[in-house]
């Protein structure tokens, strides 16, 4: 019998910490790319362009590892893997819904500080704020997946928790 234990809140923002610090170097690498290529000789010059571009990468990364083993690398060192409901590996429309849905962290937040034309330590309290509620949202669900999750169909399971059945060993008879 497979074991759908759920990894604590913490080791979860742990996870996406260690994360962002991993993704630093992708987009740094990405953003050098594309500002190389393109003769970028201007932060304001293709700017757009350059966060579609970075969104892109993004979008790549998540999807490409949730897709093949559904974890990403900072998944693996905190032991929990995606997968959908019941258990079974994530496929790509589910991934793509799962990484748009994820951004919900962060745009409310960012949209509402915006419309109230938020200055100085607003620009970052109102997105903190949003960033806190969403994690809360795990406390609202019986299983503890983030909104996002249930939205999407898809669920984190600890892999430290995961029994499966042992194999006889070679010197077994049964």
């Amino acid at each position: 019998m497979t074991d759908f234990t759920t990894p604590s809140l913490r080791r979860r923002l742990s996870s996406m910490l260690y994360e962002s610090m991993l993704l630093f170097g992708v987009l740094f690498m990405s953003g050098w790319l594309f500002s190389t290529l393109l003769q970028q000789r201007h932060a304001l010059y293709l700017r757009h362009a350059l966060e579609a571009w970075l969104f892109l990468v993004l979008a790549a990364y998540f999807i490409w590892f949730w897709t093949h083993g559904g974890q990403t690398l900072a998944m693996k060192t905190w032991r929990f893997r995606l997968t959908d409901r019941e258990g079974r590996p994530v496929g790509l429309w589910r991934a793509a819904l799962r990484f748009l849905l994820a951004w919900l962290w962060v745009l409310p937040g960012l949209a509402l500080a915006s419309a109230v034309r938020g200055q100085h330590w607003m620009l970052i309290l109102i997105p903190a704020a949003n960033i806190f509620f969403w994690a809360l949202t795990c406390r609202l669900d019986p299983q503890g997946q983030f909104l996002h999750d249930r939205l999407a169909g898809t669920r984190l399971v600890d892999v430290s928790a995961v029994r499966t059945p042992a194999l006889p060993e070679a010197g077994d008879k049964s």
